[in-house]
C-alpha cells in the first residue's frame, strides 16, 4: 500500500490489471475519477498486468501482492478487511463475481458502514458452466444470498442484467444496467499511431481484423474458416491480435486451410487501436460476451464491424444490426457473407463514430458518478 492520504471517495477492488475487458473498463473508471477531482484507490490482490503503466498517477495503487493461481483468489479477503478498516472509503465499487464475493464479505466482517456497488462484465449463466458442479452450486448460493447485502449491482449489458436477474432471485432489484465506458481521448490518439505491419501499406489486400485472448470462448477457428471462404472469392488478409491457450490449436487449423501466408497471429499488442483504425472490417467472432468492448472501439475509430449475434453485448451495441451484420454464433459460412458484405460496404465511419459515443468515457463516467451517489459527498 502506498501512502496514507486522506480517505478516499472511491476504491476500485478487481484481482489484477490483466489484458481483459473488465480490467480495462476499471482503468479507464479509476483515470475517469481522479481526473473528475475525486480521491480514487486502485485496489488489486496483485498488481500485474499490461494496464499497470496506463494507471494515473494521481490514483492510489493499493496492492495486495497476492500469488494469484487457481482458488487463490480468496485469499484477498483479509487483505482487503484490512484496507476497509484502514482507509474507510466511502464507496467500494468491485468486478468479476468471485471478487464481488469476496467484496462482500469483507464489508460484512469489516464492520465498516461503507456504500458497495458490484459490477458483472460476463454473462454468468454462460461462463459458470465451465465450473465444476459444486463450485457452480457455491457460486449460485452465494449470489442468491450475499448480493442481496450490496446497495446497488451493475449489469454492463441488458443481456447480462437479464440473465444474473434469474440467478439472483430477490436481489434483483439492486441491478442497473450501464454500459462500459471504453471509448477514450487517449484511445482515439493512439489509433493514430503508426503502424509498421506491411500488410497495412498503402496497395495492400484489405485486412480483416479479430482481437482478443485466444480462447475457446473467443471462437477464433469460425473467424479463420469464414476467412478462408472470403479469401476464395477476395483477395485479403487476416490479423488475429491477441495471446492464449489456443494458439497452437488454431495454428494448426490455418495450416489445414492453406492460409498460412495470409494470416497473421502476432500476439498480445498494447495498442491494438491503430490495427482496428487500419483495418478494412472489424469482426467479432464470440460464443458469448459480457459487452463486447471491441466492437465499440473498432466503431469508435472509424472500421466497420461485424459480429456473432452472442449473448450478451453486440446485438445491443450495434442496435440490432443497424451499426453491422449480426450472424449466428459458429455459423462459418454466415459469417463470411456478413464479411464479403462488409467488404463492399459504404458505411461512413462518422456514421459509426456517432454510435460509440454512447460507451464514451466523458457520458458513461456521468452515469456511474450518479449511480455510486458520489455527489452526494
Amino acid at each position: 500500500m502506498r501512502g496514507n492520504a486522506n480517505t478516499p471517495d472511491l476504491a476500485l477492488f478487481i484481482p489484477t490489471l490483466g489484458g481483459g475487458g473488465a480490467e480495462r473498463v476499471f482503468l479507464n473508471l479509476a483515470n475517469g475519477f481522479v481526473e473528475r477531482g475525486y480521491r480514487v484507490d486502485l485496489v488489486l490482490a496483485s498488481a500485474q498486468g499490461s494496464y499497470l503503466s496506463e494507471l494515473d498517477s494521481r490514483v492510489q495503487l493499493v496492492d495486495f501482492r497476492l500469488r494469484l493461481g487457481k482458488g487463490r483468489l480468496a485469499l484477498s479477503l483479509f487483505p482487503l478487511i484490512r484496507y476497509l478498516r484502514q482507509r474507510k472509503p466511502k464507496v467500494l465499487l468491485s468486478a468479476l463475481t468471485e471478487a464481488n464475493i469476496i467484496a462482500v464479505l469483507s464489508r460484512i466482517f469489516s464492520f465498516i458502514p461503507i456504500r458497495l456497488f458490484l459490477s458483472e462484465h460476463s454473462t454468468f449463466s454462460i461462463a459458470v458452466k465451465r465450473r465444476s458442479f459444486l463450485k457452480k452450486l457455491l457460486l449460485i448460493f452465494g449470489l442468491r444470498i450475499l448480493y442481496r447485502n450490496v446497495d446497488g449491482i451493475i449489469a454492463v449489458s441488458d443481456g447480462v442484467a437479464s440473465d444474473l436477474k434469474r440467478i439472483i432471485g430477490r436481489a434483483a432489484d439492486k441491478i442497473k444496467v450501464i454500459y462500459n465506458p471504453v471509448v477514450t481521448p487517449e484511445m482515439i490518439e493512439k489509433s493514430e499511431e503508426p503502424l509498421e505491419h506491411p500488410w497495412f501499406a498503402p496497395g495492400e489486400p484489405p485486412v480483416i481484423l479479430g482481437c482478443g485472448r485466444l480462447t475457446a470462448p473467443k471462437d477464433f477457428e469460425t473467424l479463420i474458416r469464414a476467412f478462408a471462404l472470403v479469401r476464395k472469392e477476395t483477395p485479403c488478409r487476416l490479423v488475429i491480435l491477441g495471446e492464449g491457450e489456443e494458439r497452437q490449436r488454431l495454428e494448426e487449423i490455418i495450416k489445414e486451410l492453406g492460409i498460412e501466408h495470409d494470416v497473421d497471429l502476432p500476439g498480445f499488442v498494447s495498442n491494438p487501436y491503430k490495427y482496428m483504425k487500419r483495418a478494412a472490417v472489424f469482426v467479432l467472432s464470440s460464443k458469448w460476451e459480457g459487452f463486447g468492448n471491441v466492437l465499440a472501439e473498432a466503431m469508435a475509430v472509424g472500421t466497420p464491424v461485424v459480429s456473432t449475434d452472442c449473448p450478451s453485448g453486440p446485438r445491443e451495441i450495434l442496435e440490432n444490426g443497424k451499426y453491422g451484420p449480426l450472424v449466428p454464433v459458429g455459423d462459418v459460412e454466415g459469417l463470411a457473407e456478413a464479411i464479403k458484405l462488409a467488404l463492399r460496404s459504404s458505411v461512413s465511419g462518422s456514421f459509426l463514430c456517432e454510435r460509440a459515443q454512447a460507451f464514451s468515457l466523458v457520458d458513461v463516467i456521468k452515469q456511474y458518478e450518479e449511480y455510486l451517489g458520489l455527489r452526494k459527498f
